[in-house]
């Protein structure tokens, strides 16, 4: 297969970003992007020019760092996969492939297709996480009903990937907040600081950028851990508890 890519490129954060096209050839249907852009790069080096930035690492669907927006959609043209679990055989030969980052004020560009993500440790560090002090019982010896061990570990699912920021129009982060919040949420061990947990995340939201959610249900469309968004109305009952406990 041959493709014709148009990809965005950017020598730093400051600097002005520009698509510029290349052409590739001998593609196996079988490749995968990510190995397909690897091979755009090794051409490049041959040709003594600057290869692609990109971010990736465990190239098995779990990590959430292959932030690409493929084509005007997060991850690309299929359903329920990141960026490095699509194939070529998705396209068809000859086509036209548009790459850009994530397109997010909170997630700035740092070179190329790659974009820091940073907003999302920052809220994280807010909240999204349990304090133990003392002597902590036996995980096996709490007894959790299967409907919210299941809830929990769906929202658990969320990789922090950042497709549901590009893909909203507002940039809103509440399903990967919602998705944080609800796995605590669903859990004894996570009551402790209930309220604590929303009102915090929830404001380092706020304050990094992004934007309000008008529930689109495009996050949900194109998250690839397919979270739904009944945990953004979670967090809304979790939040609005958390204030009137005040």
């Amino acid at each position: 297969m041959k493709f014709t890519l148009k990809v965005w490129r950017q020598k730093n954060a400051k600097a002005k970003g520009r698509f510029e096209t290349y052409k590739i050839d001998n593609i196996s249907p079988d490749t995968s992007f990510l190995e397909m852009i690897d091979i755009l790069n090794e051409n490049l080096i041959r040709e003594g020019k600057e290869p692609v930035a990109f971010d990736h690492d465990c190239r098995e669907g779990i990590c959430g760092m292959c932030s690409l927006y493929i084509n005007g959609r997060a991850h690309g043209p299929d359903d329920d996969i990141t960026t490095c679990q699509l194939h070529m055989r998705k396209f068809k030969d000859g086509d036209t492939i548009t790459i850009e980052p994530w397109r997010s004020a909170a997630f700035p560009v740092v070179k190329d297709l790659v974009v820091n993500r940073r907003a999302f440790d920052e809220i994280l560090q807010a909240g999204g996480f349990i304090n133990v002090s003392g002597m902590v019982p036996d995980a096996n010896n709490i007894p959790i009903s299967k409907l919210d061990a299941d809830e929990s570990m769906d929202a658990s699912a969320c990789i922090g990937c950042g497709a549901c920021v590009a893909t909203c129009k507002n940039g809103s982060a509440m399903l990967f907040v919602a998705a944080r919040v609800s796995a605590l949420a669903k859990l004894p061990q996570g009551r402790v600081e209930a309220s604590q947990r929303a009102k915090a995340m929830v404001a380092k939201m706020d304050e990094l950028g992004f934007g309000a959610c008008t529930n689109t249900q495009a996050c949900e469309a194109e998250c690839p851990k397919g979270i739904s968004i009944s945990h953004i109305a979670r967090l809304n009952r979790e939040f609005l508890w958390a204030n009137l406990k005040d």
